[in-house]
């Protein structure tokens, strides 16, 4: 594990986080970009806060969506248990690992039991379609994970919670559980947004076959699912978390685009 101050400085020198908003390595900095033949939008904090992805998926006809008061009664009921005053940890597994979007005061790499990382959830419109549906990760039961946990400083947590949830919890695929995370500098209690099993999206453990086929052709208005692992990879590399699985997967995808 890094040290905390090491691996916050590591963070700041690859990630600018302002008031304005976030901008981080070279695929974060753009606001759009085209990809073959889709306009790809990146998640940002003003989209978040201005309803964007919402729309989005409203439009797309996604049914399930919550609105801001839900996402407000399921936060608020969440953190009942929170001390007001506290600093409030994440535990990030996926694309809050490279692109949280959140204000946070500090990060540390952690492991969590219980849960383990895994592609288990079908995307019909960030990283997929209707037609071809893409993949992303949840948290799904049992083994252990290692990834990022930040520290929400107690002044910014009512804002940067409520952002979150907005990201997180906007349709019915997370549950929320308060997760024990271990790391070098001591353990914390962590928010995680863990697979609702029970959700229509939930696609279980998929052979490895589906998987790379998935993640070389299916695409969204948010990117590919190869951009997503990709992306996903080349953290966890910083990080110096190594997920044989993963970096297996992207080599069976990169041979499968390579013909």
């Amino acid at each position: 594990f890094m040290a905390p101050s090491v691996a916050t400085a590591r963070r700041a020198r690859r990630l600018t986080v302002s008031r304005a908003g976030i901008y981080g390595r070279g695929r974060n900095a753009k606001p759009n970009r085209h990809d073959g033949h889709a306009l790809v939008m990146s998640v940002t904090r003003e989209r978040l806060l201005d309803g964007t992805y919402e729309r989005m998926a409203i439009d797309a006809g996604v049914a399930a969506v919550r609105t801001k008061a839900e996402r407000h009664t399921m936060r608020r009921a969440f953190l009942r248990d929170h001390a007001p005053g506290d600093d409030l940890w994440v535990f990030a597994y996926g694309s809050l690992t490279w692109n949280p979007a959140f204000h946070f005061a500090e990060r540390r790499r952690g492991r969590i039991h219980g849960y383990h990382r895994s592609f288990c959830l079908w995307s019909h419109v960030g990283r997929g379609s209707h037609d071809n549906p893409g993949l992303m990760l949840g948290l799904d039961r049992g083994g252990a994970c290692a990834g990022a946990l930040y520290r929400i400083a107690a002044a910014d947590v009512e804002h940067e919670s409520a952002l979150l949830w907005a990201r997180e919890m906007m349709m019915p695929v997370y549950r929320t559980r308060w997760l024990a995370a271990r790391t070098e500098a001591g353990p914390v209690r962590a928010v995680g947004f863990v697979v609702d099993r029970s959700c229509a999206q939930y696609a279980g453990r998929l052979p490895t076959e589906r998987l790379v086929a998935t993640m070389a052709t299916a695409s969204g208005a948010l990117g590919s699912s190869f951009d997503y692992l990709r992306a996903l990879t080349d953290e966890l590399d910083e990080m110096g978390i190594r997920d044989c699985a993963l970096g297996e997967l992207r080599a069976r995808v990169e041979a499968r685009l390579a013909g």
